[in-house]
């Protein structure tokens, strides 16, 4: 019996440091994503700033997709077309929509609510072993989220309706997970990221070419400050981003992958302040909480020998 629980992925996994610093890179480039998005909606309306999102994202990664088709099998393409709904599509809408309403900050915590689905859902559904640790640090880091969702920095009770897009979103990059955790792990992450985003790019040129009207708002150097801001977004923070985050699931557990959203909060509200948003104690508070439910979420179960 203690052989067979020293064996399993979640107890007698040992990330090395070269993985924990993935996983803050990815937290740095992630965090910075909803400040870029604040940018281009100076500008841009929400759904074009998530066409020139994806637009530019796959076409930055289409000539390192094109040739690694072929290497998708039949029975995945489903899955590659899943994975490029929930994990890009979809919730480039959903972000962009929420922010017209909610702080970047705020939205970065709102984020925070992917490890809980990816809980969910592969425990429910790909019927995914968990530990009681793991569970306890994933509502640790709920509670902080919470905290910071739903007080302002004076300490006063608020709730916005356009955070639920946030949730839907969240919902959506859970799903996101399992499906390549369960489905793709013989596809490199480049592979997976390209194709997917490939799949998705005739939404955002039918977009661009027809109701949007990007063109015709390149007037000034603010509107290209926006464009510039949403074009860096997709390349750095959907392209390259996606990559570093599918080869984080693969070499690590989902858990550990979706923990970067506990740590997107601390880069995005420290950039909403820079940029004249408002933090409180509670939003310090909140963010502490989200730092112990990562590193208790993700810490090896101590095995004593004999037992």
């Amino acid at each position: 019996m203690t052989q067979e629980l020293l064996k399993h992925p979640l107890v007698n996994e040992q990330y090395a440091p070269s993985t924990w610093a993935k996983l803050f890179l990815l937290a740095l480039i992630w965090g910075s994503s909803f400040w870029l998005i604040k940018v281009g909606l100076v500008t841009f309306t929400p759904t074009e700033v998530a066409a020139i999102r994806l637009a530019a994202a796959a076409a930055f990664l289409a000539p390192f997709a094109i040739v690694r088709i072929t290497r998708v099998q039949r029975r995945q393409w489903p899955v590659i077309l899943s994975v490029g709904l929930t994990g890009s599509l979809l919730p480039a809408f959903l972000f962009a929509l929420a922010q017209t309403r909610i702080d970047s900050g705020v939205t970065g915590a709102l984020n925070a609510l992917t490890p809980l689905f990816t809980l969910i859902i592969g425990a429910v559904i790909f019927r995914q072993w968990v530990t009681g640790r793991t569970v306890l640090g994933l509502l640790i880091g709920l509670c902080g989220t919470l905290m910071l969702v739903l007080l302002n920095a004076t300490g006063q009770l608020t709730l916005n309706g356009y955070a639920l897009f946030i949730v839907l979103a969240t919902f959506c990059y859970g799903a996101n997970l399992n499906l390549i955790k369960t489905y793709l792990p013989d596809q490199s992450p480049l592979t997976i990221t390209g194709v997917s985003l490939l799949m998705v790019l005739p939404v955002a040129i039918w977009y661009l070419a027809g109701p949007g009207e990007v063109g015709a708002k390149l007037e000034g150097s603010a509107a290209w400050g926006s464009l510039a801001a949403v074009v860096v977004l997709g390349v750095l923070g959907t392209a390259l981003a996606l990559i570093l985050f599918n080869h984080l699931v693969q070499i690590a557990t989902t858990v550990f992958a979706s923990s970067v959203t506990y740590l997107i909060p601390i880069v995005a509200m420290t950039l909403g302040a820079l940029s004249g948003e408002r933090i409180g104690v509670f939003q310090i508070a909140g963010m502490g909480l989200i730092l112990f439910g990562v590193w208790l979420a993700n810490r090896k179960p101590s095995i004593k020998p004999g037992l």
